[in-house]
């Protein structure tokens, strides 16, 4: 029984994890991968944008909207967001 109880709060932290992702959708047009900086509830983060390709890239917090410092400045993006990336900055689609 204690086992159990184990693996529910487990399964638990994750489901509720899983749940505050915030994902961007990113089509990252250079051959160089970047690696950002994101602010949110006022906490930093980096955030891989791998070079060449689509993707979808997570970012842990609870917020609707982020910041992301890019080579051209601070870019607010939505949550579920679909952005480009060329020549290091962010183009919002």
């Amino acid at each position: 029984m204690k086992l159990k109880s184990l693996f529910l709060s487990v399964a638990f932290l994750l489901v509720a994890n899983i749940a505050s992702a915030f994902t961007i959708k990113y089509y990252n047009k250079d051959s160089k991968k970047y690696t950002m900086e994101v602010k949110s509830n006022g906490s930093t983060q980096k955030v891989e944008f791998n070079s060449s390709t689509s993707g979808s890239a997570s970012i842990q917090t609870s917020a609707s909207e982020v910041e992301i410092k890019t080579s051209c400045g601070w870019v607010k993006v939505k949550n579920d967001a679909k952005i480009t990336i060329k020549d290091g900055c962010i183009k919002i689609e």
